[in-house]
């Protein structure tokens, strides 16, 4: 897909968390961020990595820009959009990348419900512009491997997944406490988690939710290869007390048959990697990110139920 020319990149939502990953992973790749949009203004970061980039504060103008330039030369014409808005967003946002001719590369979840997905198939196949999901804890060379010993693994394993990380008051002032836009927990936060998940031990075949707070949600999952106890939590006091006491603001834990997978490194050190991966022909697209959109849908529309406490997480156990 690369030709030896950089590529034009947009970026919707460069005033976000997640956004300098984004933009140094285009600097990394040796491409051009050539505009950006996002309401809040406060985007000095942009100027660490592109000072020329325009910016604008309302997607109808960074819309005319696009459109504008796909009249011009491919040399002009801006070549991916870069998704790193708010959640309910995310759709829309695919929506217009494709709309200009360009590819999307969006964070997760491409998606809050999985029926959205639908739209992005169709105008996807209408071309010329593809959707890609950032899928990072897929290209973390250990959980690589993983993969392939669960594969070649005639028995089940047994797996206890942790993700605490402590939020202020704000987070349910915002709009990721708001689960008609964030998805709540199980789709802001989980569905790094469940993609990882359903990658590594298959499709769901069962899954009970045991806690659904809005700071706190924990179940358990029965997948082709694994029998999965799994807690996501914003309350600092499910930190465990050597993290807490050392100022660390999460803690993320996944073990199976209590030998510890470290996967922490893949959160924020991958993007400039799936950048190479979508700009080499590569890429995960929106079969790919199906299953766990699906799968978190299906957990936040489960009743809460009680379990035998040999599927329970360990912190609901106490």
């Amino acid at each position: 897909m690369q030709e030896s020319s950089a590529k034009n990149f947009g970026l919707l939502g460069v005033g976000g968390y997640v956004a300098p990953r984004h933009l140094r992973a285009i600097a990394e790749t040796g491409n051009t961020l050539v505009a950006a949009c996002d309401p809040n203004d406060s985007v000095g970061v942009m100027d660490s990595y592109f000072l020329d980039a325009k910016f604008f504060t309302e997607v109808e103008r960074f819309d005319r820009f696009l459109e504008k330039q796909r009249r011009k030369s491919d040399a002009e014409r801006v070549h991916y959009i870069s998704v790193c808005s708010p959640n309910y967003l995310h759709d829309a946002h695919v929506r217009l990348a494709l709309r200009v001719g360009a590819h999307a590369i969006c964070e997760k979840p491409l998606v809050i419900n999985p029926w959205n997905l639908e739209q992005l198939v169709e105008l996807e196949a209408e071309g010329p512009g593809r959707v890609f999901s950032v899928l990072q804890l897929r290209l973390l060379p250990s959980l690589v491997a993983l993969r392939e010993r669960v594969a070649a693994r005639s028995d089940r394993a047994r797996v206890e997944l942790s993700y605490v990380t402590r939020r202020g008051r704000w987070y349910q002032t915002s709009w990721k406490g708001d689960e008609a836009k964030s998805g709540g927990l199980p789709t802001n936060i989980g569905i790094h988690l469940f993609d990882l998940l359903l990658w590594i031990f298959g499709p769901a075949q069962r899954w009970e939710v045991h806690a659904a707070r809005p700071d706190r949600w924990a179940g358990f999952l029965e997948l082709e290869k694994a029998d999965v106890s799994w807690l996501l939590s914003t309350r600092i006091e499910d930190l465990p007390d050597d993290v807490r006491d050392a100022g660390k603001p999460a803690f993320r834990s996944m073990t199976m048959d209590g030998e510890a997978i470290e996967f922490s490194p893949g959160f924020t050190d991958l993007h400039t990697r799936v950048y190479e991966d979508v700009l080499a022909g590569g890429g995960f697209g929106l079969e790919e990110a199906r299953p766990s959109i699906d799968l978190c849908y299906r957990i936040r529309t489960t009743v809460e139920t009680t379990a035998a406490s040999a599927r329970l997480h360990p912190l609901l156990r106490r």
